[in-house]
């Protein structure tokens, strides 16, 4: 592999491009671009992360993959090969279930690989095809170097599962800089700007219209939130394969909105920002809600426990509308309980800096992609995440990440 002297090429992949996976990668190439390293993304043109990569000056490479496996799986992981040995890079950061099949279908041995699953593939299958994406998980990860997971829940699932891996925990961080606690005024001219009434109590709930989120449960609360708050408005921002049918399900006071870039005017907006997911990874949404200032309501899964508190918000159980109902009230009603919980959330935001999980995420970057252990070292699940970077004897070989300290944190 490359000397410290020479500045370390990666290359992220990803079939996701925009949401949170998108959004993720956009903060982590721009990291490590600032370190001087040399980043590329390779990924489909469709979507917003090309553009975002563009307006930062990470080089987008085009690979065309379709979300779910099929008869083109093949072909997408031999274009992805074609690309690996064009750019040549010093390590391969796979993001998500497609990139993570296509790039561990055929690795070329002399290329460490971090596999980063952004959610565990098989959570949103059934049956047979559950059982085989657990099966090609538990054979895939002896393709990997390292197994980089968002939250202890999800390295919890992928344990359960019988997914024997090397792991690491880098926990979702938020961006303290650009996301702030907002003021009243501030929710005000957010709420003018988005044609939302002054005095109308707002539930918000952001992200892609799927069967994963549970749009339709929160749908399915909504006229129990209407029976006690009368005023109550549901605003849904996202776009997805769920939405036709729902809106043929929606009742008095929801109102839909196409997804945003940017989710800021909608969370300053809103008095309580839900979140009534059937699995996570660890949400970035939820991280962001925190940082503003918002109570939030969820369910109480891997991902959403490791971020929700009783002091900012309230966890029901997953598909349980009338529980929802109640969090979710209660929070438009009692406006002292929002704003005390707000606060908290604030607080508890800054646990979550994306300044730290992007060191972190650099300094077991940089240490495989200098030191490169093989695979075949070390067949065992290493539990990683509770040392610093540096306690691997990989990333211990090569040292710190130019830019950071030895030991960035957890």
């Amino acid at each position: 592999m490359t000397g410290r002297a020479e500045p370390i090429r990666v290359l992220h992949v990803s079939q996701p491009t925009h949401g949170g996976v998108a959004g993720y990668i956009a903060q982590a190439t721009q990291d490590q671009l600032q370190r001087g390293w040399e980043v590329a993304v390779a990924c489909p043109a469709e979507g917003s992360l090309a553009g975002r990569l563009h307006a930062q000056g990470v080089p987008h490479i085009a690979w065309a993959a379709g979300r779910s496996p099929g008869p083109g799986t093949l072909a997408e992981c031999r274009r992805l090969h074609r690309i690996i040995r064009r750019y040549r890079p010093h390590i391969v950061h796979l993001h998500s279930s497609k990139a993570g099949l296509a790039g561990r279908l055929r690795p070329r041995p002399d290329i460490p690989v971090m596999f980063q699953p952004h959610g565990w593939s098989w959570l949103a299958t059934r049956g047979a095809q559950r059982t085989a994406g657990i099966a090609w998980e538990r054979f895939a990860a002896r393709r990997a170097h390292a197994v980089i997971c968002v939250g202890q829940g999800e390295l919890h699932q992928g344990q359960t599962a019988g997914v024997d891996a090397l792991y690491t925990v880098v926990r979702n961080g938020v961006d303290l800089q650009r996301f702030t606690r907002t003021d009243a005024s501030e929710r005000l001219a957010a709420r003018k700007l988005l044609d939302v009434p002054s005095d109308a109590p707002l539930a918000v709930c952001l992200g892609r219209v799927t069967r994963q989120k549970g749009q339709d449960v929160l749908i399915a609360a909504w006229p129990r939130v209407r029976a006690r708050c009368p005023d109550a408005r549901l605003v849904l921002v996202g776009d997805g394969d769920m939405l036709p049918r729902l809106r043929g399900y929606a009742t008095d006071g929801i109102r839909f909105v196409p997804a945003v870039e940017d989710p800021r005017p909608w969370l300053a907006a809103s008095d309580v920002v839900v979140m009534p997911s059937r699995w996570e990874g660890l949400p970035l949404v939820a991280l962001e809600a925190l940082a503003m200032g918002r109570p939030l309501v969820g369910t109480a899964i891997p991902g959403l426990i490791e971020v929700v508190t009783p002091r900012v918000g309230a966890l029901v159980p997953a598909e349980d509308p009338s529980a929802l109902a109640a969090e979710v009230a209660r929070r438009l009603l009692v406006r002292e309980l929002a704003e005390a919980e707000g606060q908290a959330a604030a607080r508890r935001a800054l646990e979550f800096d994306a300044t730290r999980t992007f060191a972190r995420l650099a300094a077991i970057t940089y240490g495989l992609a200098t030191a490169a252990y093989p695979v075949a070292t070390a067949r065992r699940t290493a539990r990683l995440s509770e040392r610093a970077p540096g306690a691997d004897p990989a990333i211990a070989a090569a040292g710190p990440a130019p830019g950071m300290d030895a030991d960035p944190g957890p």
